[in-house]
Formats: C-alpha cells, sequence, structure tokens
C-alpha cells in the first residue's frame, strides 16, 4: 500500500505514523509488512483497505466513529478491526461521517455455503447507515432489513450509501435532498429498491458522489439520478432528477467502467478497432482512396470515408469535440441520428433540457405500462427470491414508501425487529440463511464456461424465462364479500361514535347552561347577603340610639313618676326588649313573609303594599285589619324590621269586656306576627301589666 497527499492535520490520514506531507507515493510499513491489499477506499478524512485474506484495517479520523474500533480515538497506522476479524471482507466503501462494507459470512454449521451481507459504521444522522434510526455505531452493524440478499458491490457519498446485489438490482439509503436515493416514495430511513427505469435492466456497476449516482447496465447503458449542478449527471443541463434517467450521450457506446468524484462523473468507453487494410477503401462505398478521393473520418463512429460517403454534418455526433457544432458524418450516421432527433421532437412528453431517451426505451416504457415487467433471477448461491415489479408510474407513486417496500421485497418487513448484537458469535447464529425454495437445478454448463457462482452473466435476458403472471390481480368473491361486510360494519361504527359525539355536546351545553345560573344565583346571593348585612348594622345603630334616648328620658322625669311600679315594669320591659333587638340576628326582608294570617281569609286584601316602604327606606306606620272588627297599627322599619305599636277594636263588634278577653288570649299571636321579640319578651315576664284603656275601646276606621 503506497499512499501521498496532506498529512498536517494530526490525525495519521496518510497511514505513516506522522504529520508529514508527502509529494510522492511512499509505502505503508508496520502492520501491513507482508500483507497482499485486496482493496482500498479514501474518506475526507480516513481510509480502509480489505487484504487478500478479508482482514479489514482502518486509519485516519476517528472523530464519528468511522474507523469501527469501538471508540472515537483516531488511528495513524493501519488498525485491524477487531469485530470482523472472524469474517471475509470483500469490498469497503468510505463516506465522509461513515464506512461500509461487505462482508461474507458462512452459513450454517457443516454447510460450505457463504452469503455476502453488508455492514455500516459510523455517524448515522440522515439515516445514512440504513439501521433506521440516526444513532452512531461505533462498531461494524449489519443492515438487517438487507440480510436476505448478496452484494457484490457498493458505494457511499455524502449522506447516501449505494449498494448493489449479485441479481443487479441497486439499494439506497439516506438522505432524500436532490433526489438522490433514485426513489422518489421512500423516506431514505430505511434501504429501498431503485426501480423506474432500471426496471428489466441488470445493473453492473455503481458509483456514487457527493449527492449524485451513476450505473452501468449490461448493455452497456449508464443510468444517473440525483444533483445535477455542474452537469454532473450528463444530461445537457443542470437540473436534478429524482429517479434513474438514461445519458443519451453514451448510448451509442460501448462504456466498460463508469467513475464518480465528488461533483463529477467520467466513464471509460471502448472504440472499435479496425485494420491496417481497411483504412485502404472507404467503409460506405468501398471504392479505394486515391489522389482524387480523400480519406474522411465519420465524427460519430470514427470509420474511414470519402467525400462522397461523409458529405453531411449532424449536431451530437458522439467523437465530436464541440457537441453543439455540426460535424462531418458518414450516410448511415446521419440517418440514424435524424432517426433520433426527429424521435425526440415528436415525444411531448420529454423535456427539450435533456430528459430525452432512445427510441427503444421509449418503447420499453410503452410497454411496461400494459403488462408487467421481466422478472430477474437470483444466482444459485443466493437464496431464491422472485418478486414483481410494476412499472405502473402513477401507481407507484401513490404508494408509500413502506408498501412499496413490502410489496417488492418481502424479506424486508420479516426482519424489521431483527437485533444484532455486537459479538461475533452473536452475529454467526443470526446471519444464517433464511430457508428459502431452491430454484430447479440448471444443467451443467458446457466446457469452458465459467460457474454461475464465481461470474455473473452478462445479461438477465440470457436466463431462464420467468413464468407467465397476470398483469392485475384477481380478488374472489368472497373476498370482495368480506370486505364489503367489513366496509359496512366500519361505517356503522362510525355513524354510532358521531351519535354519541352528538349526544356527548348537548349535555355539554345543557350542563354549561346550568353552570351559567348557578354562577348568577350565587352572585346574587351575595349581592343580597351585603345588602341584608348592611341593614342589620343600622339597625343595631337605631336600637342603641333608642335605648340612650330612654336613658335620658328616664332621668330627667319626675322622683314620684320614675318610682311609680307600673313605669318600672313598663322601663324593664322596653329595656329588656331593645337588649334583645341588639343582639338579635338581621330581619327577613317583608318580601319572603309571604304566609297568610291562620284563620283570616279577608286579611290579604287589607295588606298595604310594602314594596314602598323597602325601595324609599323610610320608616312608615300602618293599620291593617287583623281579624274583622280588630285592627293592628305597626311601624315598619328601612331595617325590614315590624314593630307593634296598638291594637283596636270596633265597637260595633266589641264593648270593653270582649275586647279585654280577645286580647288576653290572642295578644301572644298578635306580637309573634307583628313583634317576634317583644313575644318572646312577654312570655319571659310573670305577671303582665293590663293594657291602657284606650287600646282596647278606641275604634278606628279600616283603612281605606
Amino acid at each position: 500500500l503506497f499512499t501521498w497527499g496532506d498529512g498536517t492535520h494530526n490525525a495519521g490520514i496518510l497511514g505513516h505514523g506522522t504529520d508529514v506531507s508527502h509529494w510522492i507515493p511512499k509505502r505503508v510499513s508496520g502492520a501491513l509488512e507482508g500483507i497482499q491489499v485486496l482493496s482500498i477506499a479514501c474518506g475526507a478524512w480516513h481510509s480502509a483497505l480489505a487484504t487478500s485474506d478479508g482482514k479489514l484495517f482502518t486509519f485516519g479520523d476517528g472523530t464519528f466513529g468511522v474507523l469501527g474500533h469501538g471508540d472515537r480515538e483516531s488511528v495513524k497506522y493501519p488498525k485491524l478491526v477487531q469485530m470482523l476479524s472472524g469474517l471475509k471482507t470483500i469490498k469497503v466503501a468510505c463516506g465522509v461521517w461513515h464506512t461500509a462494507a461487505i462482508v461474507e459470512v458462512i452459513g450454517q454449521a457443516g454447510v460450505n455455503l457463504s452469503s455476502r451481507k453488508l455492514f455500516t459504521w459510523g455517524d448515522g444522522d440522515k439515516h445514512r447507515l440504513g439501521h433506521g434510526s440516526k444513532e452512531t455505531y461505533l462498531l461494524p452493524n449489519c443492515v438487517s432489513s438487507l440480510i436476505d440478499y448478496n452484494f457484490h458491490q457498493l458505494a457511499c457519498g455524502h449522506t447516501i450509501t449505494v449498494a448493489l446485489t449479485t441479481s443487479g438490482h441497486v439499494f439506497t439509503m439516506g438522505g432524500t435532498a436532490h433526489g438522490q436515493l433514485g426513489n422518489p416514495n421512500s423516506d431514505g430511513k430505511l434501504p429501498c429498491l431503485v426501480q423506474e427505469k432500471l426496471v428489466g435492466e441488470f445493473v453492473e456497476e455503481i458509483s456514487c458522489g457527493a449527492y449524485h449516482v451513476a450505473v452501468l447496465t449490461s448493455r452497456s447503458e449508464v443510468f444517473t439520478w440525483g444533483r445535477g449542478a455542474n452537469g454532473r449527471l450528463g444530461h445537457g443541463d443542470v437540473e436534478d432528477r429524482k429517479t434513474p434517467t438514461l445519458v443519451e450521450s453514451l448510448k451509442d457506446k460501448h462504456v466498460k467502467n463508469i467513475s464518480c468524484g465528488s461533483n463529477f462523473t467520467s466513464s471509460i468507453c471502448i472504440h472499435k478497432w479496425v485494420s491496417g487494410t481497411d483504412q485502404s477503401v472507404c467503409s460506405g462505398c468501398r471504392q479505394a482512396f486515391g489522389f482524387t478521393r480523400k480519406r474522411h473520418n465519420c465524427y460519430n463512429c470514427g470509420m474511414v470515408h470519402c467525400h462522397a460517403c461523409s458529405s453531411k454534418k449532424a449536431l451530437k455526433a458522439a467523437l465530436a469535440p464541440t457537441p453543439g457544432k455540426p460535424h462531418r458524418v458518414c450516410d448511415t450516421c446521419y440517418a440514424k441520428l435524424k432517426a433520433a432527433e426527429a424521435g425526440n421532437a415528436s415525444n411531448p412528453t420529454r423535456k427539450v433540457s435533456g430528459h430525452n431517451s432512445s427510441i427503444d426505451s421509449r418503447e420499453r416504457s410503452d410497454k411496461f405500462e400494459i403488462r408487467p415487467s421481466r422478472l430477474l433471477l437470483y444466482p444459485t448461491a443466493e437464496p431464491a427470491k422472485y418478486f414483481e415489479i410494476r412499472s405502473g408510474k402513477h401507481e407507484a407513486r401513490s404508494n408509500s414508501p413502506s408498501l412499496v417496500r413490502g410489496s417488492q421485497v418481502p424479506s424486508l418487513l420479516q426482519l424489521k425487529d431483527v437485533a444484532f448484537p455486537s459479538s461475533f458469535t452473536a452475529i454467526q447464529n443470526v446471519l444464517k440463511p433464511v430457508p428459502s425454495p431452491s430454484p430447479p437445478p440448471s444443467p451443467p454448463p458446457p466446457p469452458g464456461s465459467f460457474s454461475p457462482i464465481n461470474s455473473r452473466s452478462s445479461s438477465p435476458y440470457s436466463r431462464r424465462p420467468s413464468p407467465p403472471r397476470s398483469a392485475t390481480p384477481a380478488f374472489s368473491k368472497g373476498v370482495m364479500e368480506s370486505l364489503r361486510k367489513s366496509n359496512e360494519l366500519l361505517n356503522q361504527e362510525v355513524s354510532k361514535l358521531q351519535k354519541q359525539i352528538k349526544s356527548l355536546k348537548q349535555k355539554y351545553d345543557s350542563q354549561g347552561m346550568e353552570i351559567l345560573k348557578l354562577q348568577k344565583s350565587a352572585q346574587q346571593s351575595t349581592s343580597y347577603a351585603t345588602k341584608e348585612s348592611s341593614k342589620s348594622n343600622e339597625a343595631k345603630k337605631l336600637v342603641k340610639s333608642i335605648t340612650d334616648q330612654l336613658m335620658e328620658i328616664t332621668e330627667k322625669l319626675p322622683p314620684e313618676v320614675s318610682d311609680d311600679e307600673t313605669f318600672k315594669a313598663i322601663q324593664t320591659r322596653a329595656k329588656t326588649f331593645l337588649n334583645r333587638l341588639e343582639t338579635s340576628e338581621t330581619y327577613l326582608p317583608a318580601s319572603l313573609e309571604s304566609s297568610p294570617m291562620e284563620g283570616n281569609t279577608d286579611a290579604s286584601k287589607w295588606r298595604p303594599s310594602e314594596s314602598s316602604a323597602i325601595r324609599d327606606g323610610s320608616e312608615k306606620e300602618i293599620t291593617e285589619q287583623f281579624e274583622p272588627g280588630v285592627y293592628i297599627t305597626y311601624v315598619y322599619h328601612n331595617y325590614g324590621g315590624k314593630i307593634f305599636k296598638r291594637v283596636r277594636f270596633s265597637k260595633r263588634k266589641f264593648d270593653e269586656q270582649q275586647a279585654g278577653e280577645w286580647w288576653s288570649n290572642n295578644k301572644d299571636r298578635v306580637l309573634m306576627r307583628y313583634s317576634p321579640n317583644a313575644a318572646k319578651l312577654a312570655s319571659a315576664v310573670s305577671s303582665p301589666t293590663p293594657l291602657p284603656a284606650d287600646e282596647e275601646t278606641s275604634e278606628a276606621a279600616p283603612p281605606s
């Protein structure tokens, strides 16, 4: 192994153990002494190599875990990756932040059958590792979703990993920017199969740039996709391509090899050489060249022609130094180029900017719309996998990425939950090939031919023809009936849920109205309580004022009046009554005292309106009929209370004795209604004092 270049980054990029730059190749010594290197891959800050005995060595900057040693340390000399020491590494590829390798894994014990699996490690951002997560893997880890496939080529970009199976299929994983996955329906979290124009093609070689991919098929056709800046895709423009697109300028050439740089693409084409004897005659008219018949080369096929056979000029000649200018071509190539140009111009679905394809490819795309594509068969060494790829473009775009992978690669769903431990023995146990039906044995090859295990067929069309398949799936009546019933049940369930939602909404609205009513009632109660509290305070002040006035009047009375027993009893009763009023609870408003007087059916019509007294807040003396011939006078105060003042009797119905008897029998009932505290006070006094005679014999007319 020889390396050279800039080494002044203190990361051991060149593998010599120093930071010295080398302008000429220098051999790498140390662990590689006496070891034959099979393949080498270089990233931006690290390198990896596979030896002839299947060992993998890495060196350089390990900040992102790209070296696969289980840490992030940098290594200045090539160091063996211990994780893969028991396996055989076939090829390795390096990206900027990740590394990928194809590792040959031994199958079941006692069976001489090996399979080539894809391992990735490093920084998992943009899902470039294909493990379904963005985690960083410091050790090589097998891509579990591709365990059923064997690989023989791989390539790494900045945010993408590309792998080629032995059956000629291309898988991509990673970032979706610029359409570099080649599958617009994929989110890049898991590996996806590249389809579109590659359906029915057998890919022989792949290469990857920073954000674009190029593949070479068995028919020497080159397809590119991804970022189109700088014209790296070769389609004559700088537009991005999200699906594989044929490079038209290389379709008539025999392409041998392709390779991608960070932002450019190159290819090796083989020209058709002719012998010296063929140079002496015209390739068209077969007449010998002479003094008057000059020799001219065709800028498209390279053959020699005379002036008569190569007098025409055409654009886009294959060997033209300037493709935009017309160059001399032979009559055959002129007709071919004009036919291709006319075919491209007559197709309205193609873009003039460079989305042109040959007549053959256009006919193939038309046929793909009405029949299934050609099936590709795996080689004998790979588990037999038959899957049909429908080429209907609209149908493929409507499917989700998971459905596309599930319908075309059934094994992806079966292995999505497989976890691979870090130990080598666990990997060997997990990586046993999945049993699958083996294809029928092929007839023995003729002598001198290569074994299908060691060499791949140059074209998928030389293999066995695939079994016929129907273009559209057919469903039985039972399946359709079952689906119809399921649909009806789901509709009923949806209708039931909608009714429940409507009922809950109505209940919610009614409860909301009730809550508003309760809130309003609570506000009214709070306002009423505040009002009653203020009335109570005013009543207490009034009682205190009356008590003070009574004390002043008592002190001013002459001794003969103040010493009278009757006056003393009245004074004692008045003081007790005032004390009870001062300590009693607040009176209820008159509007709440609506119960009628017992035994008196005519009292309601004589009851005056008390709302006026409540509204204006003034004290008012009111007389009302208590019973026929009995009239009660009381004082209504602004705090809502009633105080009994006097009773009068009609002389037409009561004489003096009858009035006294009535008062004795009904005094408590009158006081209970008009002065509840006075009634309690009267019951507490042992010897009641007789009322004055005027109150018993006076007459009062009913109020008008």
